[in-house]
């Protein structure tokens, strides 16, 4: 495994924060995902090769951080991951997870509604999703999904009653009823953390292919990922709606490259480690009482 310089490793605690800043999405602007984000982009100062270790340095630091949210208990925190079809989601949780405690992680994937969850407005089954206190949850896909598919097909907007409303109106207040349930949560003690993971064209049709051409890959192919690449700019335009209309002070979005995985792990495990640092969770200190109690306990236990 490539070694880490204490200069290199110095340098990667400094950088989280500025990868923050780098790709957030400033509340308020106005996103043009082709114009304002480069797919391709790379985290200054790291190749492939030295970011192994580095992506280590951040897991093993978030185990930790982890431990305490967990002990602490008093807030909850919620990842969101929003991507085209081959951007990397699975791998990114995947790695994002591999030194968590899975006692104090959910993963939720959200797939094509039920018939139950259409029996309920759009955020009801997000709702039910959320994480308690001390727990981390991560949504596979999201309630953004319904300012996303159903824009560029508004065949499938649930309630069905919402497809009578004017489009204009209807996504405006969404990205209101959104924003409203997010502010809310965190509000109640839920930080949320919102990554997109950007890919290009280009870097999509090259993972279709290799999920056609290697047998081991070939259950991650649909023809239905064929017919969703043809709305390609319909969707670019949907991503960059949503980014500006919902990226807030309380619940930033942050843009993540996505053409070099090794790439968006990093950055998107760096992001989830500045948002733990920022809860910045301690264990429980006990009262008087109950330190005596271990006092006793201790005695006890040592007297056998």
């Amino acid at each position: 495994m490539p070694e880490i310089s204490k200069e290199q490793e110095l340098l990667t605690k400094q950088q989280w924060h500025r990868i923050v800043k780098n790709f957030m999405v400033t509340p308020g602007s106005k996103v043009d995902l082709n114009r304002d984000f480069d797919p391709a982009i790379t985290p200054k100062g790291f190749t492939k090769e030295t970011s192994i270790p580095a992506l280590q340095q951040v897991i093993e630091e978030m185990t930790v951080l982890q431990d305490r949210f967990y002990a602490e208990s008093s807030r909850s925190l919620l990842v969101v991951f929003q991507a085209t079809d081959a951007a990397g989601k699975d791998g990114t949780i995947k790695h994002v997870m591999s030194g968590l405690n899975p006692e104090g992680v959910d993963v939720h994937s959200f797939k094509a509604p039920s018939h139950l969850e259409m029996a309920h407005d759009f955020l009801w089954r997000h709702q039910v999703a959320l994480p308690p206190l001390g727990k981390i949850a991560i949504f596979n896909r999201s309630h953004y999904e319904n300012v996303l598919v159903t824009k560029v097909h508004p065949e499938l907007i649930w309630p069905a009653a919402d497809r009578h409303v004017p489009r204009e109106k209807l996504w405006e207040r969404r990205y209101e009823s959104i924003n409203n349930w997010e502010r809310h949560l965190v509000d109640s003690g839920t930080a949320i953390v919102k990554i997109f993971l950007n890919l290009s064209k280009e870097v999509q049709r090259k993972r279709f292919l290799q999920r056609i051409d290697e047998p081991e890959k070939n259950w991650k192919f649909s023809p239905a990922d064929l017919h969703e690449r043809e709305h390609w700019d319909e969707y670019r335009s949907a991503f960059s709606d949503m980014l500006s209309a919902t990226s807030t002070s309380w619940a930033p979005w942050y843009v993540v490259p996505a053409d070099h995985k090794w790439a968006t792990r990093l950055i998107s495990s760096g992001i989830i480690l500045h948002s733990l640092e920022n809860i910045d969770p301690h264990y429980p200190h006990v009262d008087e009482a109950t330190r005596a109690e271990l006092i006793a306990a201790r005695a006890h236990l040592t007297s056998e």
